[in-house]
């Protein structure tokens, strides 16, 4: 961070508050959905917290303050109602790719992936741990079940099942009492306990999925159904907001690539989202460039691609620091 010893992007309280900026980002990211308005929410976050430093008592760790600031500024910016989705939560999958119309619904909220690095912080992005961690509580169905909980039941709940607050901590800050919290959390458990299929297998370190994720590429790449057909489990599912039908079941899966995703040269670059491998793809001009079309996230169980997540759009490409053309292949 570079600036003066009084704005938030410089002195003595950028360099206390800097190492929390990776979390406080995922934190906001769980509220609302978006790296976006993560960021946002992020920098007004650390706005407040610099204005209001000079009265800091240190009462709490500066962590825990911090993240009472950043938990407030998200429940502002929220109000009652706001969630975004993904196509599993507004109907029921299909299992057959032929018949289905594919429009895009522009209007919806639809929730969006965030890139490992950003989430995790440059010093820990490459850190298993971390990024295992990262895993286990911004995988993509999980986020998008945060988002159908009221507000302040997404809050108590992240407050104490990730960030480690106790219920008097989350009471105090939500300006609650811990019955109140207490209430709040049985709440939300009960509906993620509904809501979230539960991961009944352990997934694999993230040096074993680049494998999975290299060989996916090729199989993309070449337009090679067999190939692709070899890394799907059988119940496959694929998702691609903003169109709202999504396909399960491996069947489907290869035959919307058979008639739409290999009709033309794709080519793609591997990154990272949420804590899992992650494909941004392109596709062939007419001029022979490629043009940036969508990011998608491969959520991989025993050793296959279990679920794709393809966002559609070049929107999220800049946030991931990718860029939005390649060049023609060599001949």
């Amino acid at each position: 961070m570079s600036g003066d010893a009084d704005t938030p992007t410089g002195g003595p309280f950028a360099e206390l508050a800097d190492p929390y900026r990776g979390e406080l980002l995922a934190h906001c990211y769980r509220m609302v959905g978006s790296l976006h308005d993560a960021e946002d929410l992020v920098q007004e976050t650390l706005l407040r917290a610099w204005r209001g430093y000079p009265k800091f008592n240190g009462r709490s760790s500066l962590r825990t303050w911090l993240y009472r600031i950043a938990t407030n500024t998200c429940l502002t910016a929220l109000g009652s109602t706001h969630r975004r989705v993904l196509p599993s939560g507004l109907g029921t999958g299909v299992p057959d790719a032929g018949p289905a119309e594919l429009p895009h619904l522009d209007h919806v909220s639809w929730l969006e992936p965030a890139p490992t690095s950003a989430l995790a912080g440059p010093a820990r992005a490459d850190d298993p741990a971390t990024v295992v961690a990262l895993r286990d509580s911004t995988r993509l169905a999980l986020v998008a079940a945060f988002q159908k909980l009221p507000v302040r039941q997404r809050a108590a709940l992240l407050l104490v099942e990730v960030v480690g607050y106790t219920p008097a901590e989350a009471a105090e800050a939500l300006g609650v009492t811990v019955t109140v919290v207490r209430s709040l959390l049985q709440r939300a458990r009960a509906t993620l306990a509904v809501d979230v299929p539960v991961q009944d297998r352990v997934v694999a370190p993230p040096d074993l999925d680049s494998g999975l994720l290299h060989r996916y590429l090729r199989a993309f790449e070449a337009a090679d159904v067999a190939a692709l057909a070899e890394l799907l489990v059988a119940d496959v599912e694929y998702e691609m907001p903003p169109i709202p039908v999504w396909f399960r079941g491996r069947a489907a899966v290869l035959d919307h690539h058979v008639r739409r995703v290999f009709s033309r040269a794709r080519r793609g670059l591997a990154t990272s989202a949420n804590g899992y491998p992650a494909v941004a793809t392109y596709t062939e001009a007419d001029d022979g460039t490629f043009t940036a079309h969508a990011i998608q996230v491969v959520e991989p169980r025993d050793g296959l691609v279990a679920r794709i997540t393809v966002f559609l759009g070049d929107g999220l490409f800049p946030g991931f620091g990718l860029p939005l053309t390649l060049p023609p292949r060599r001949p």
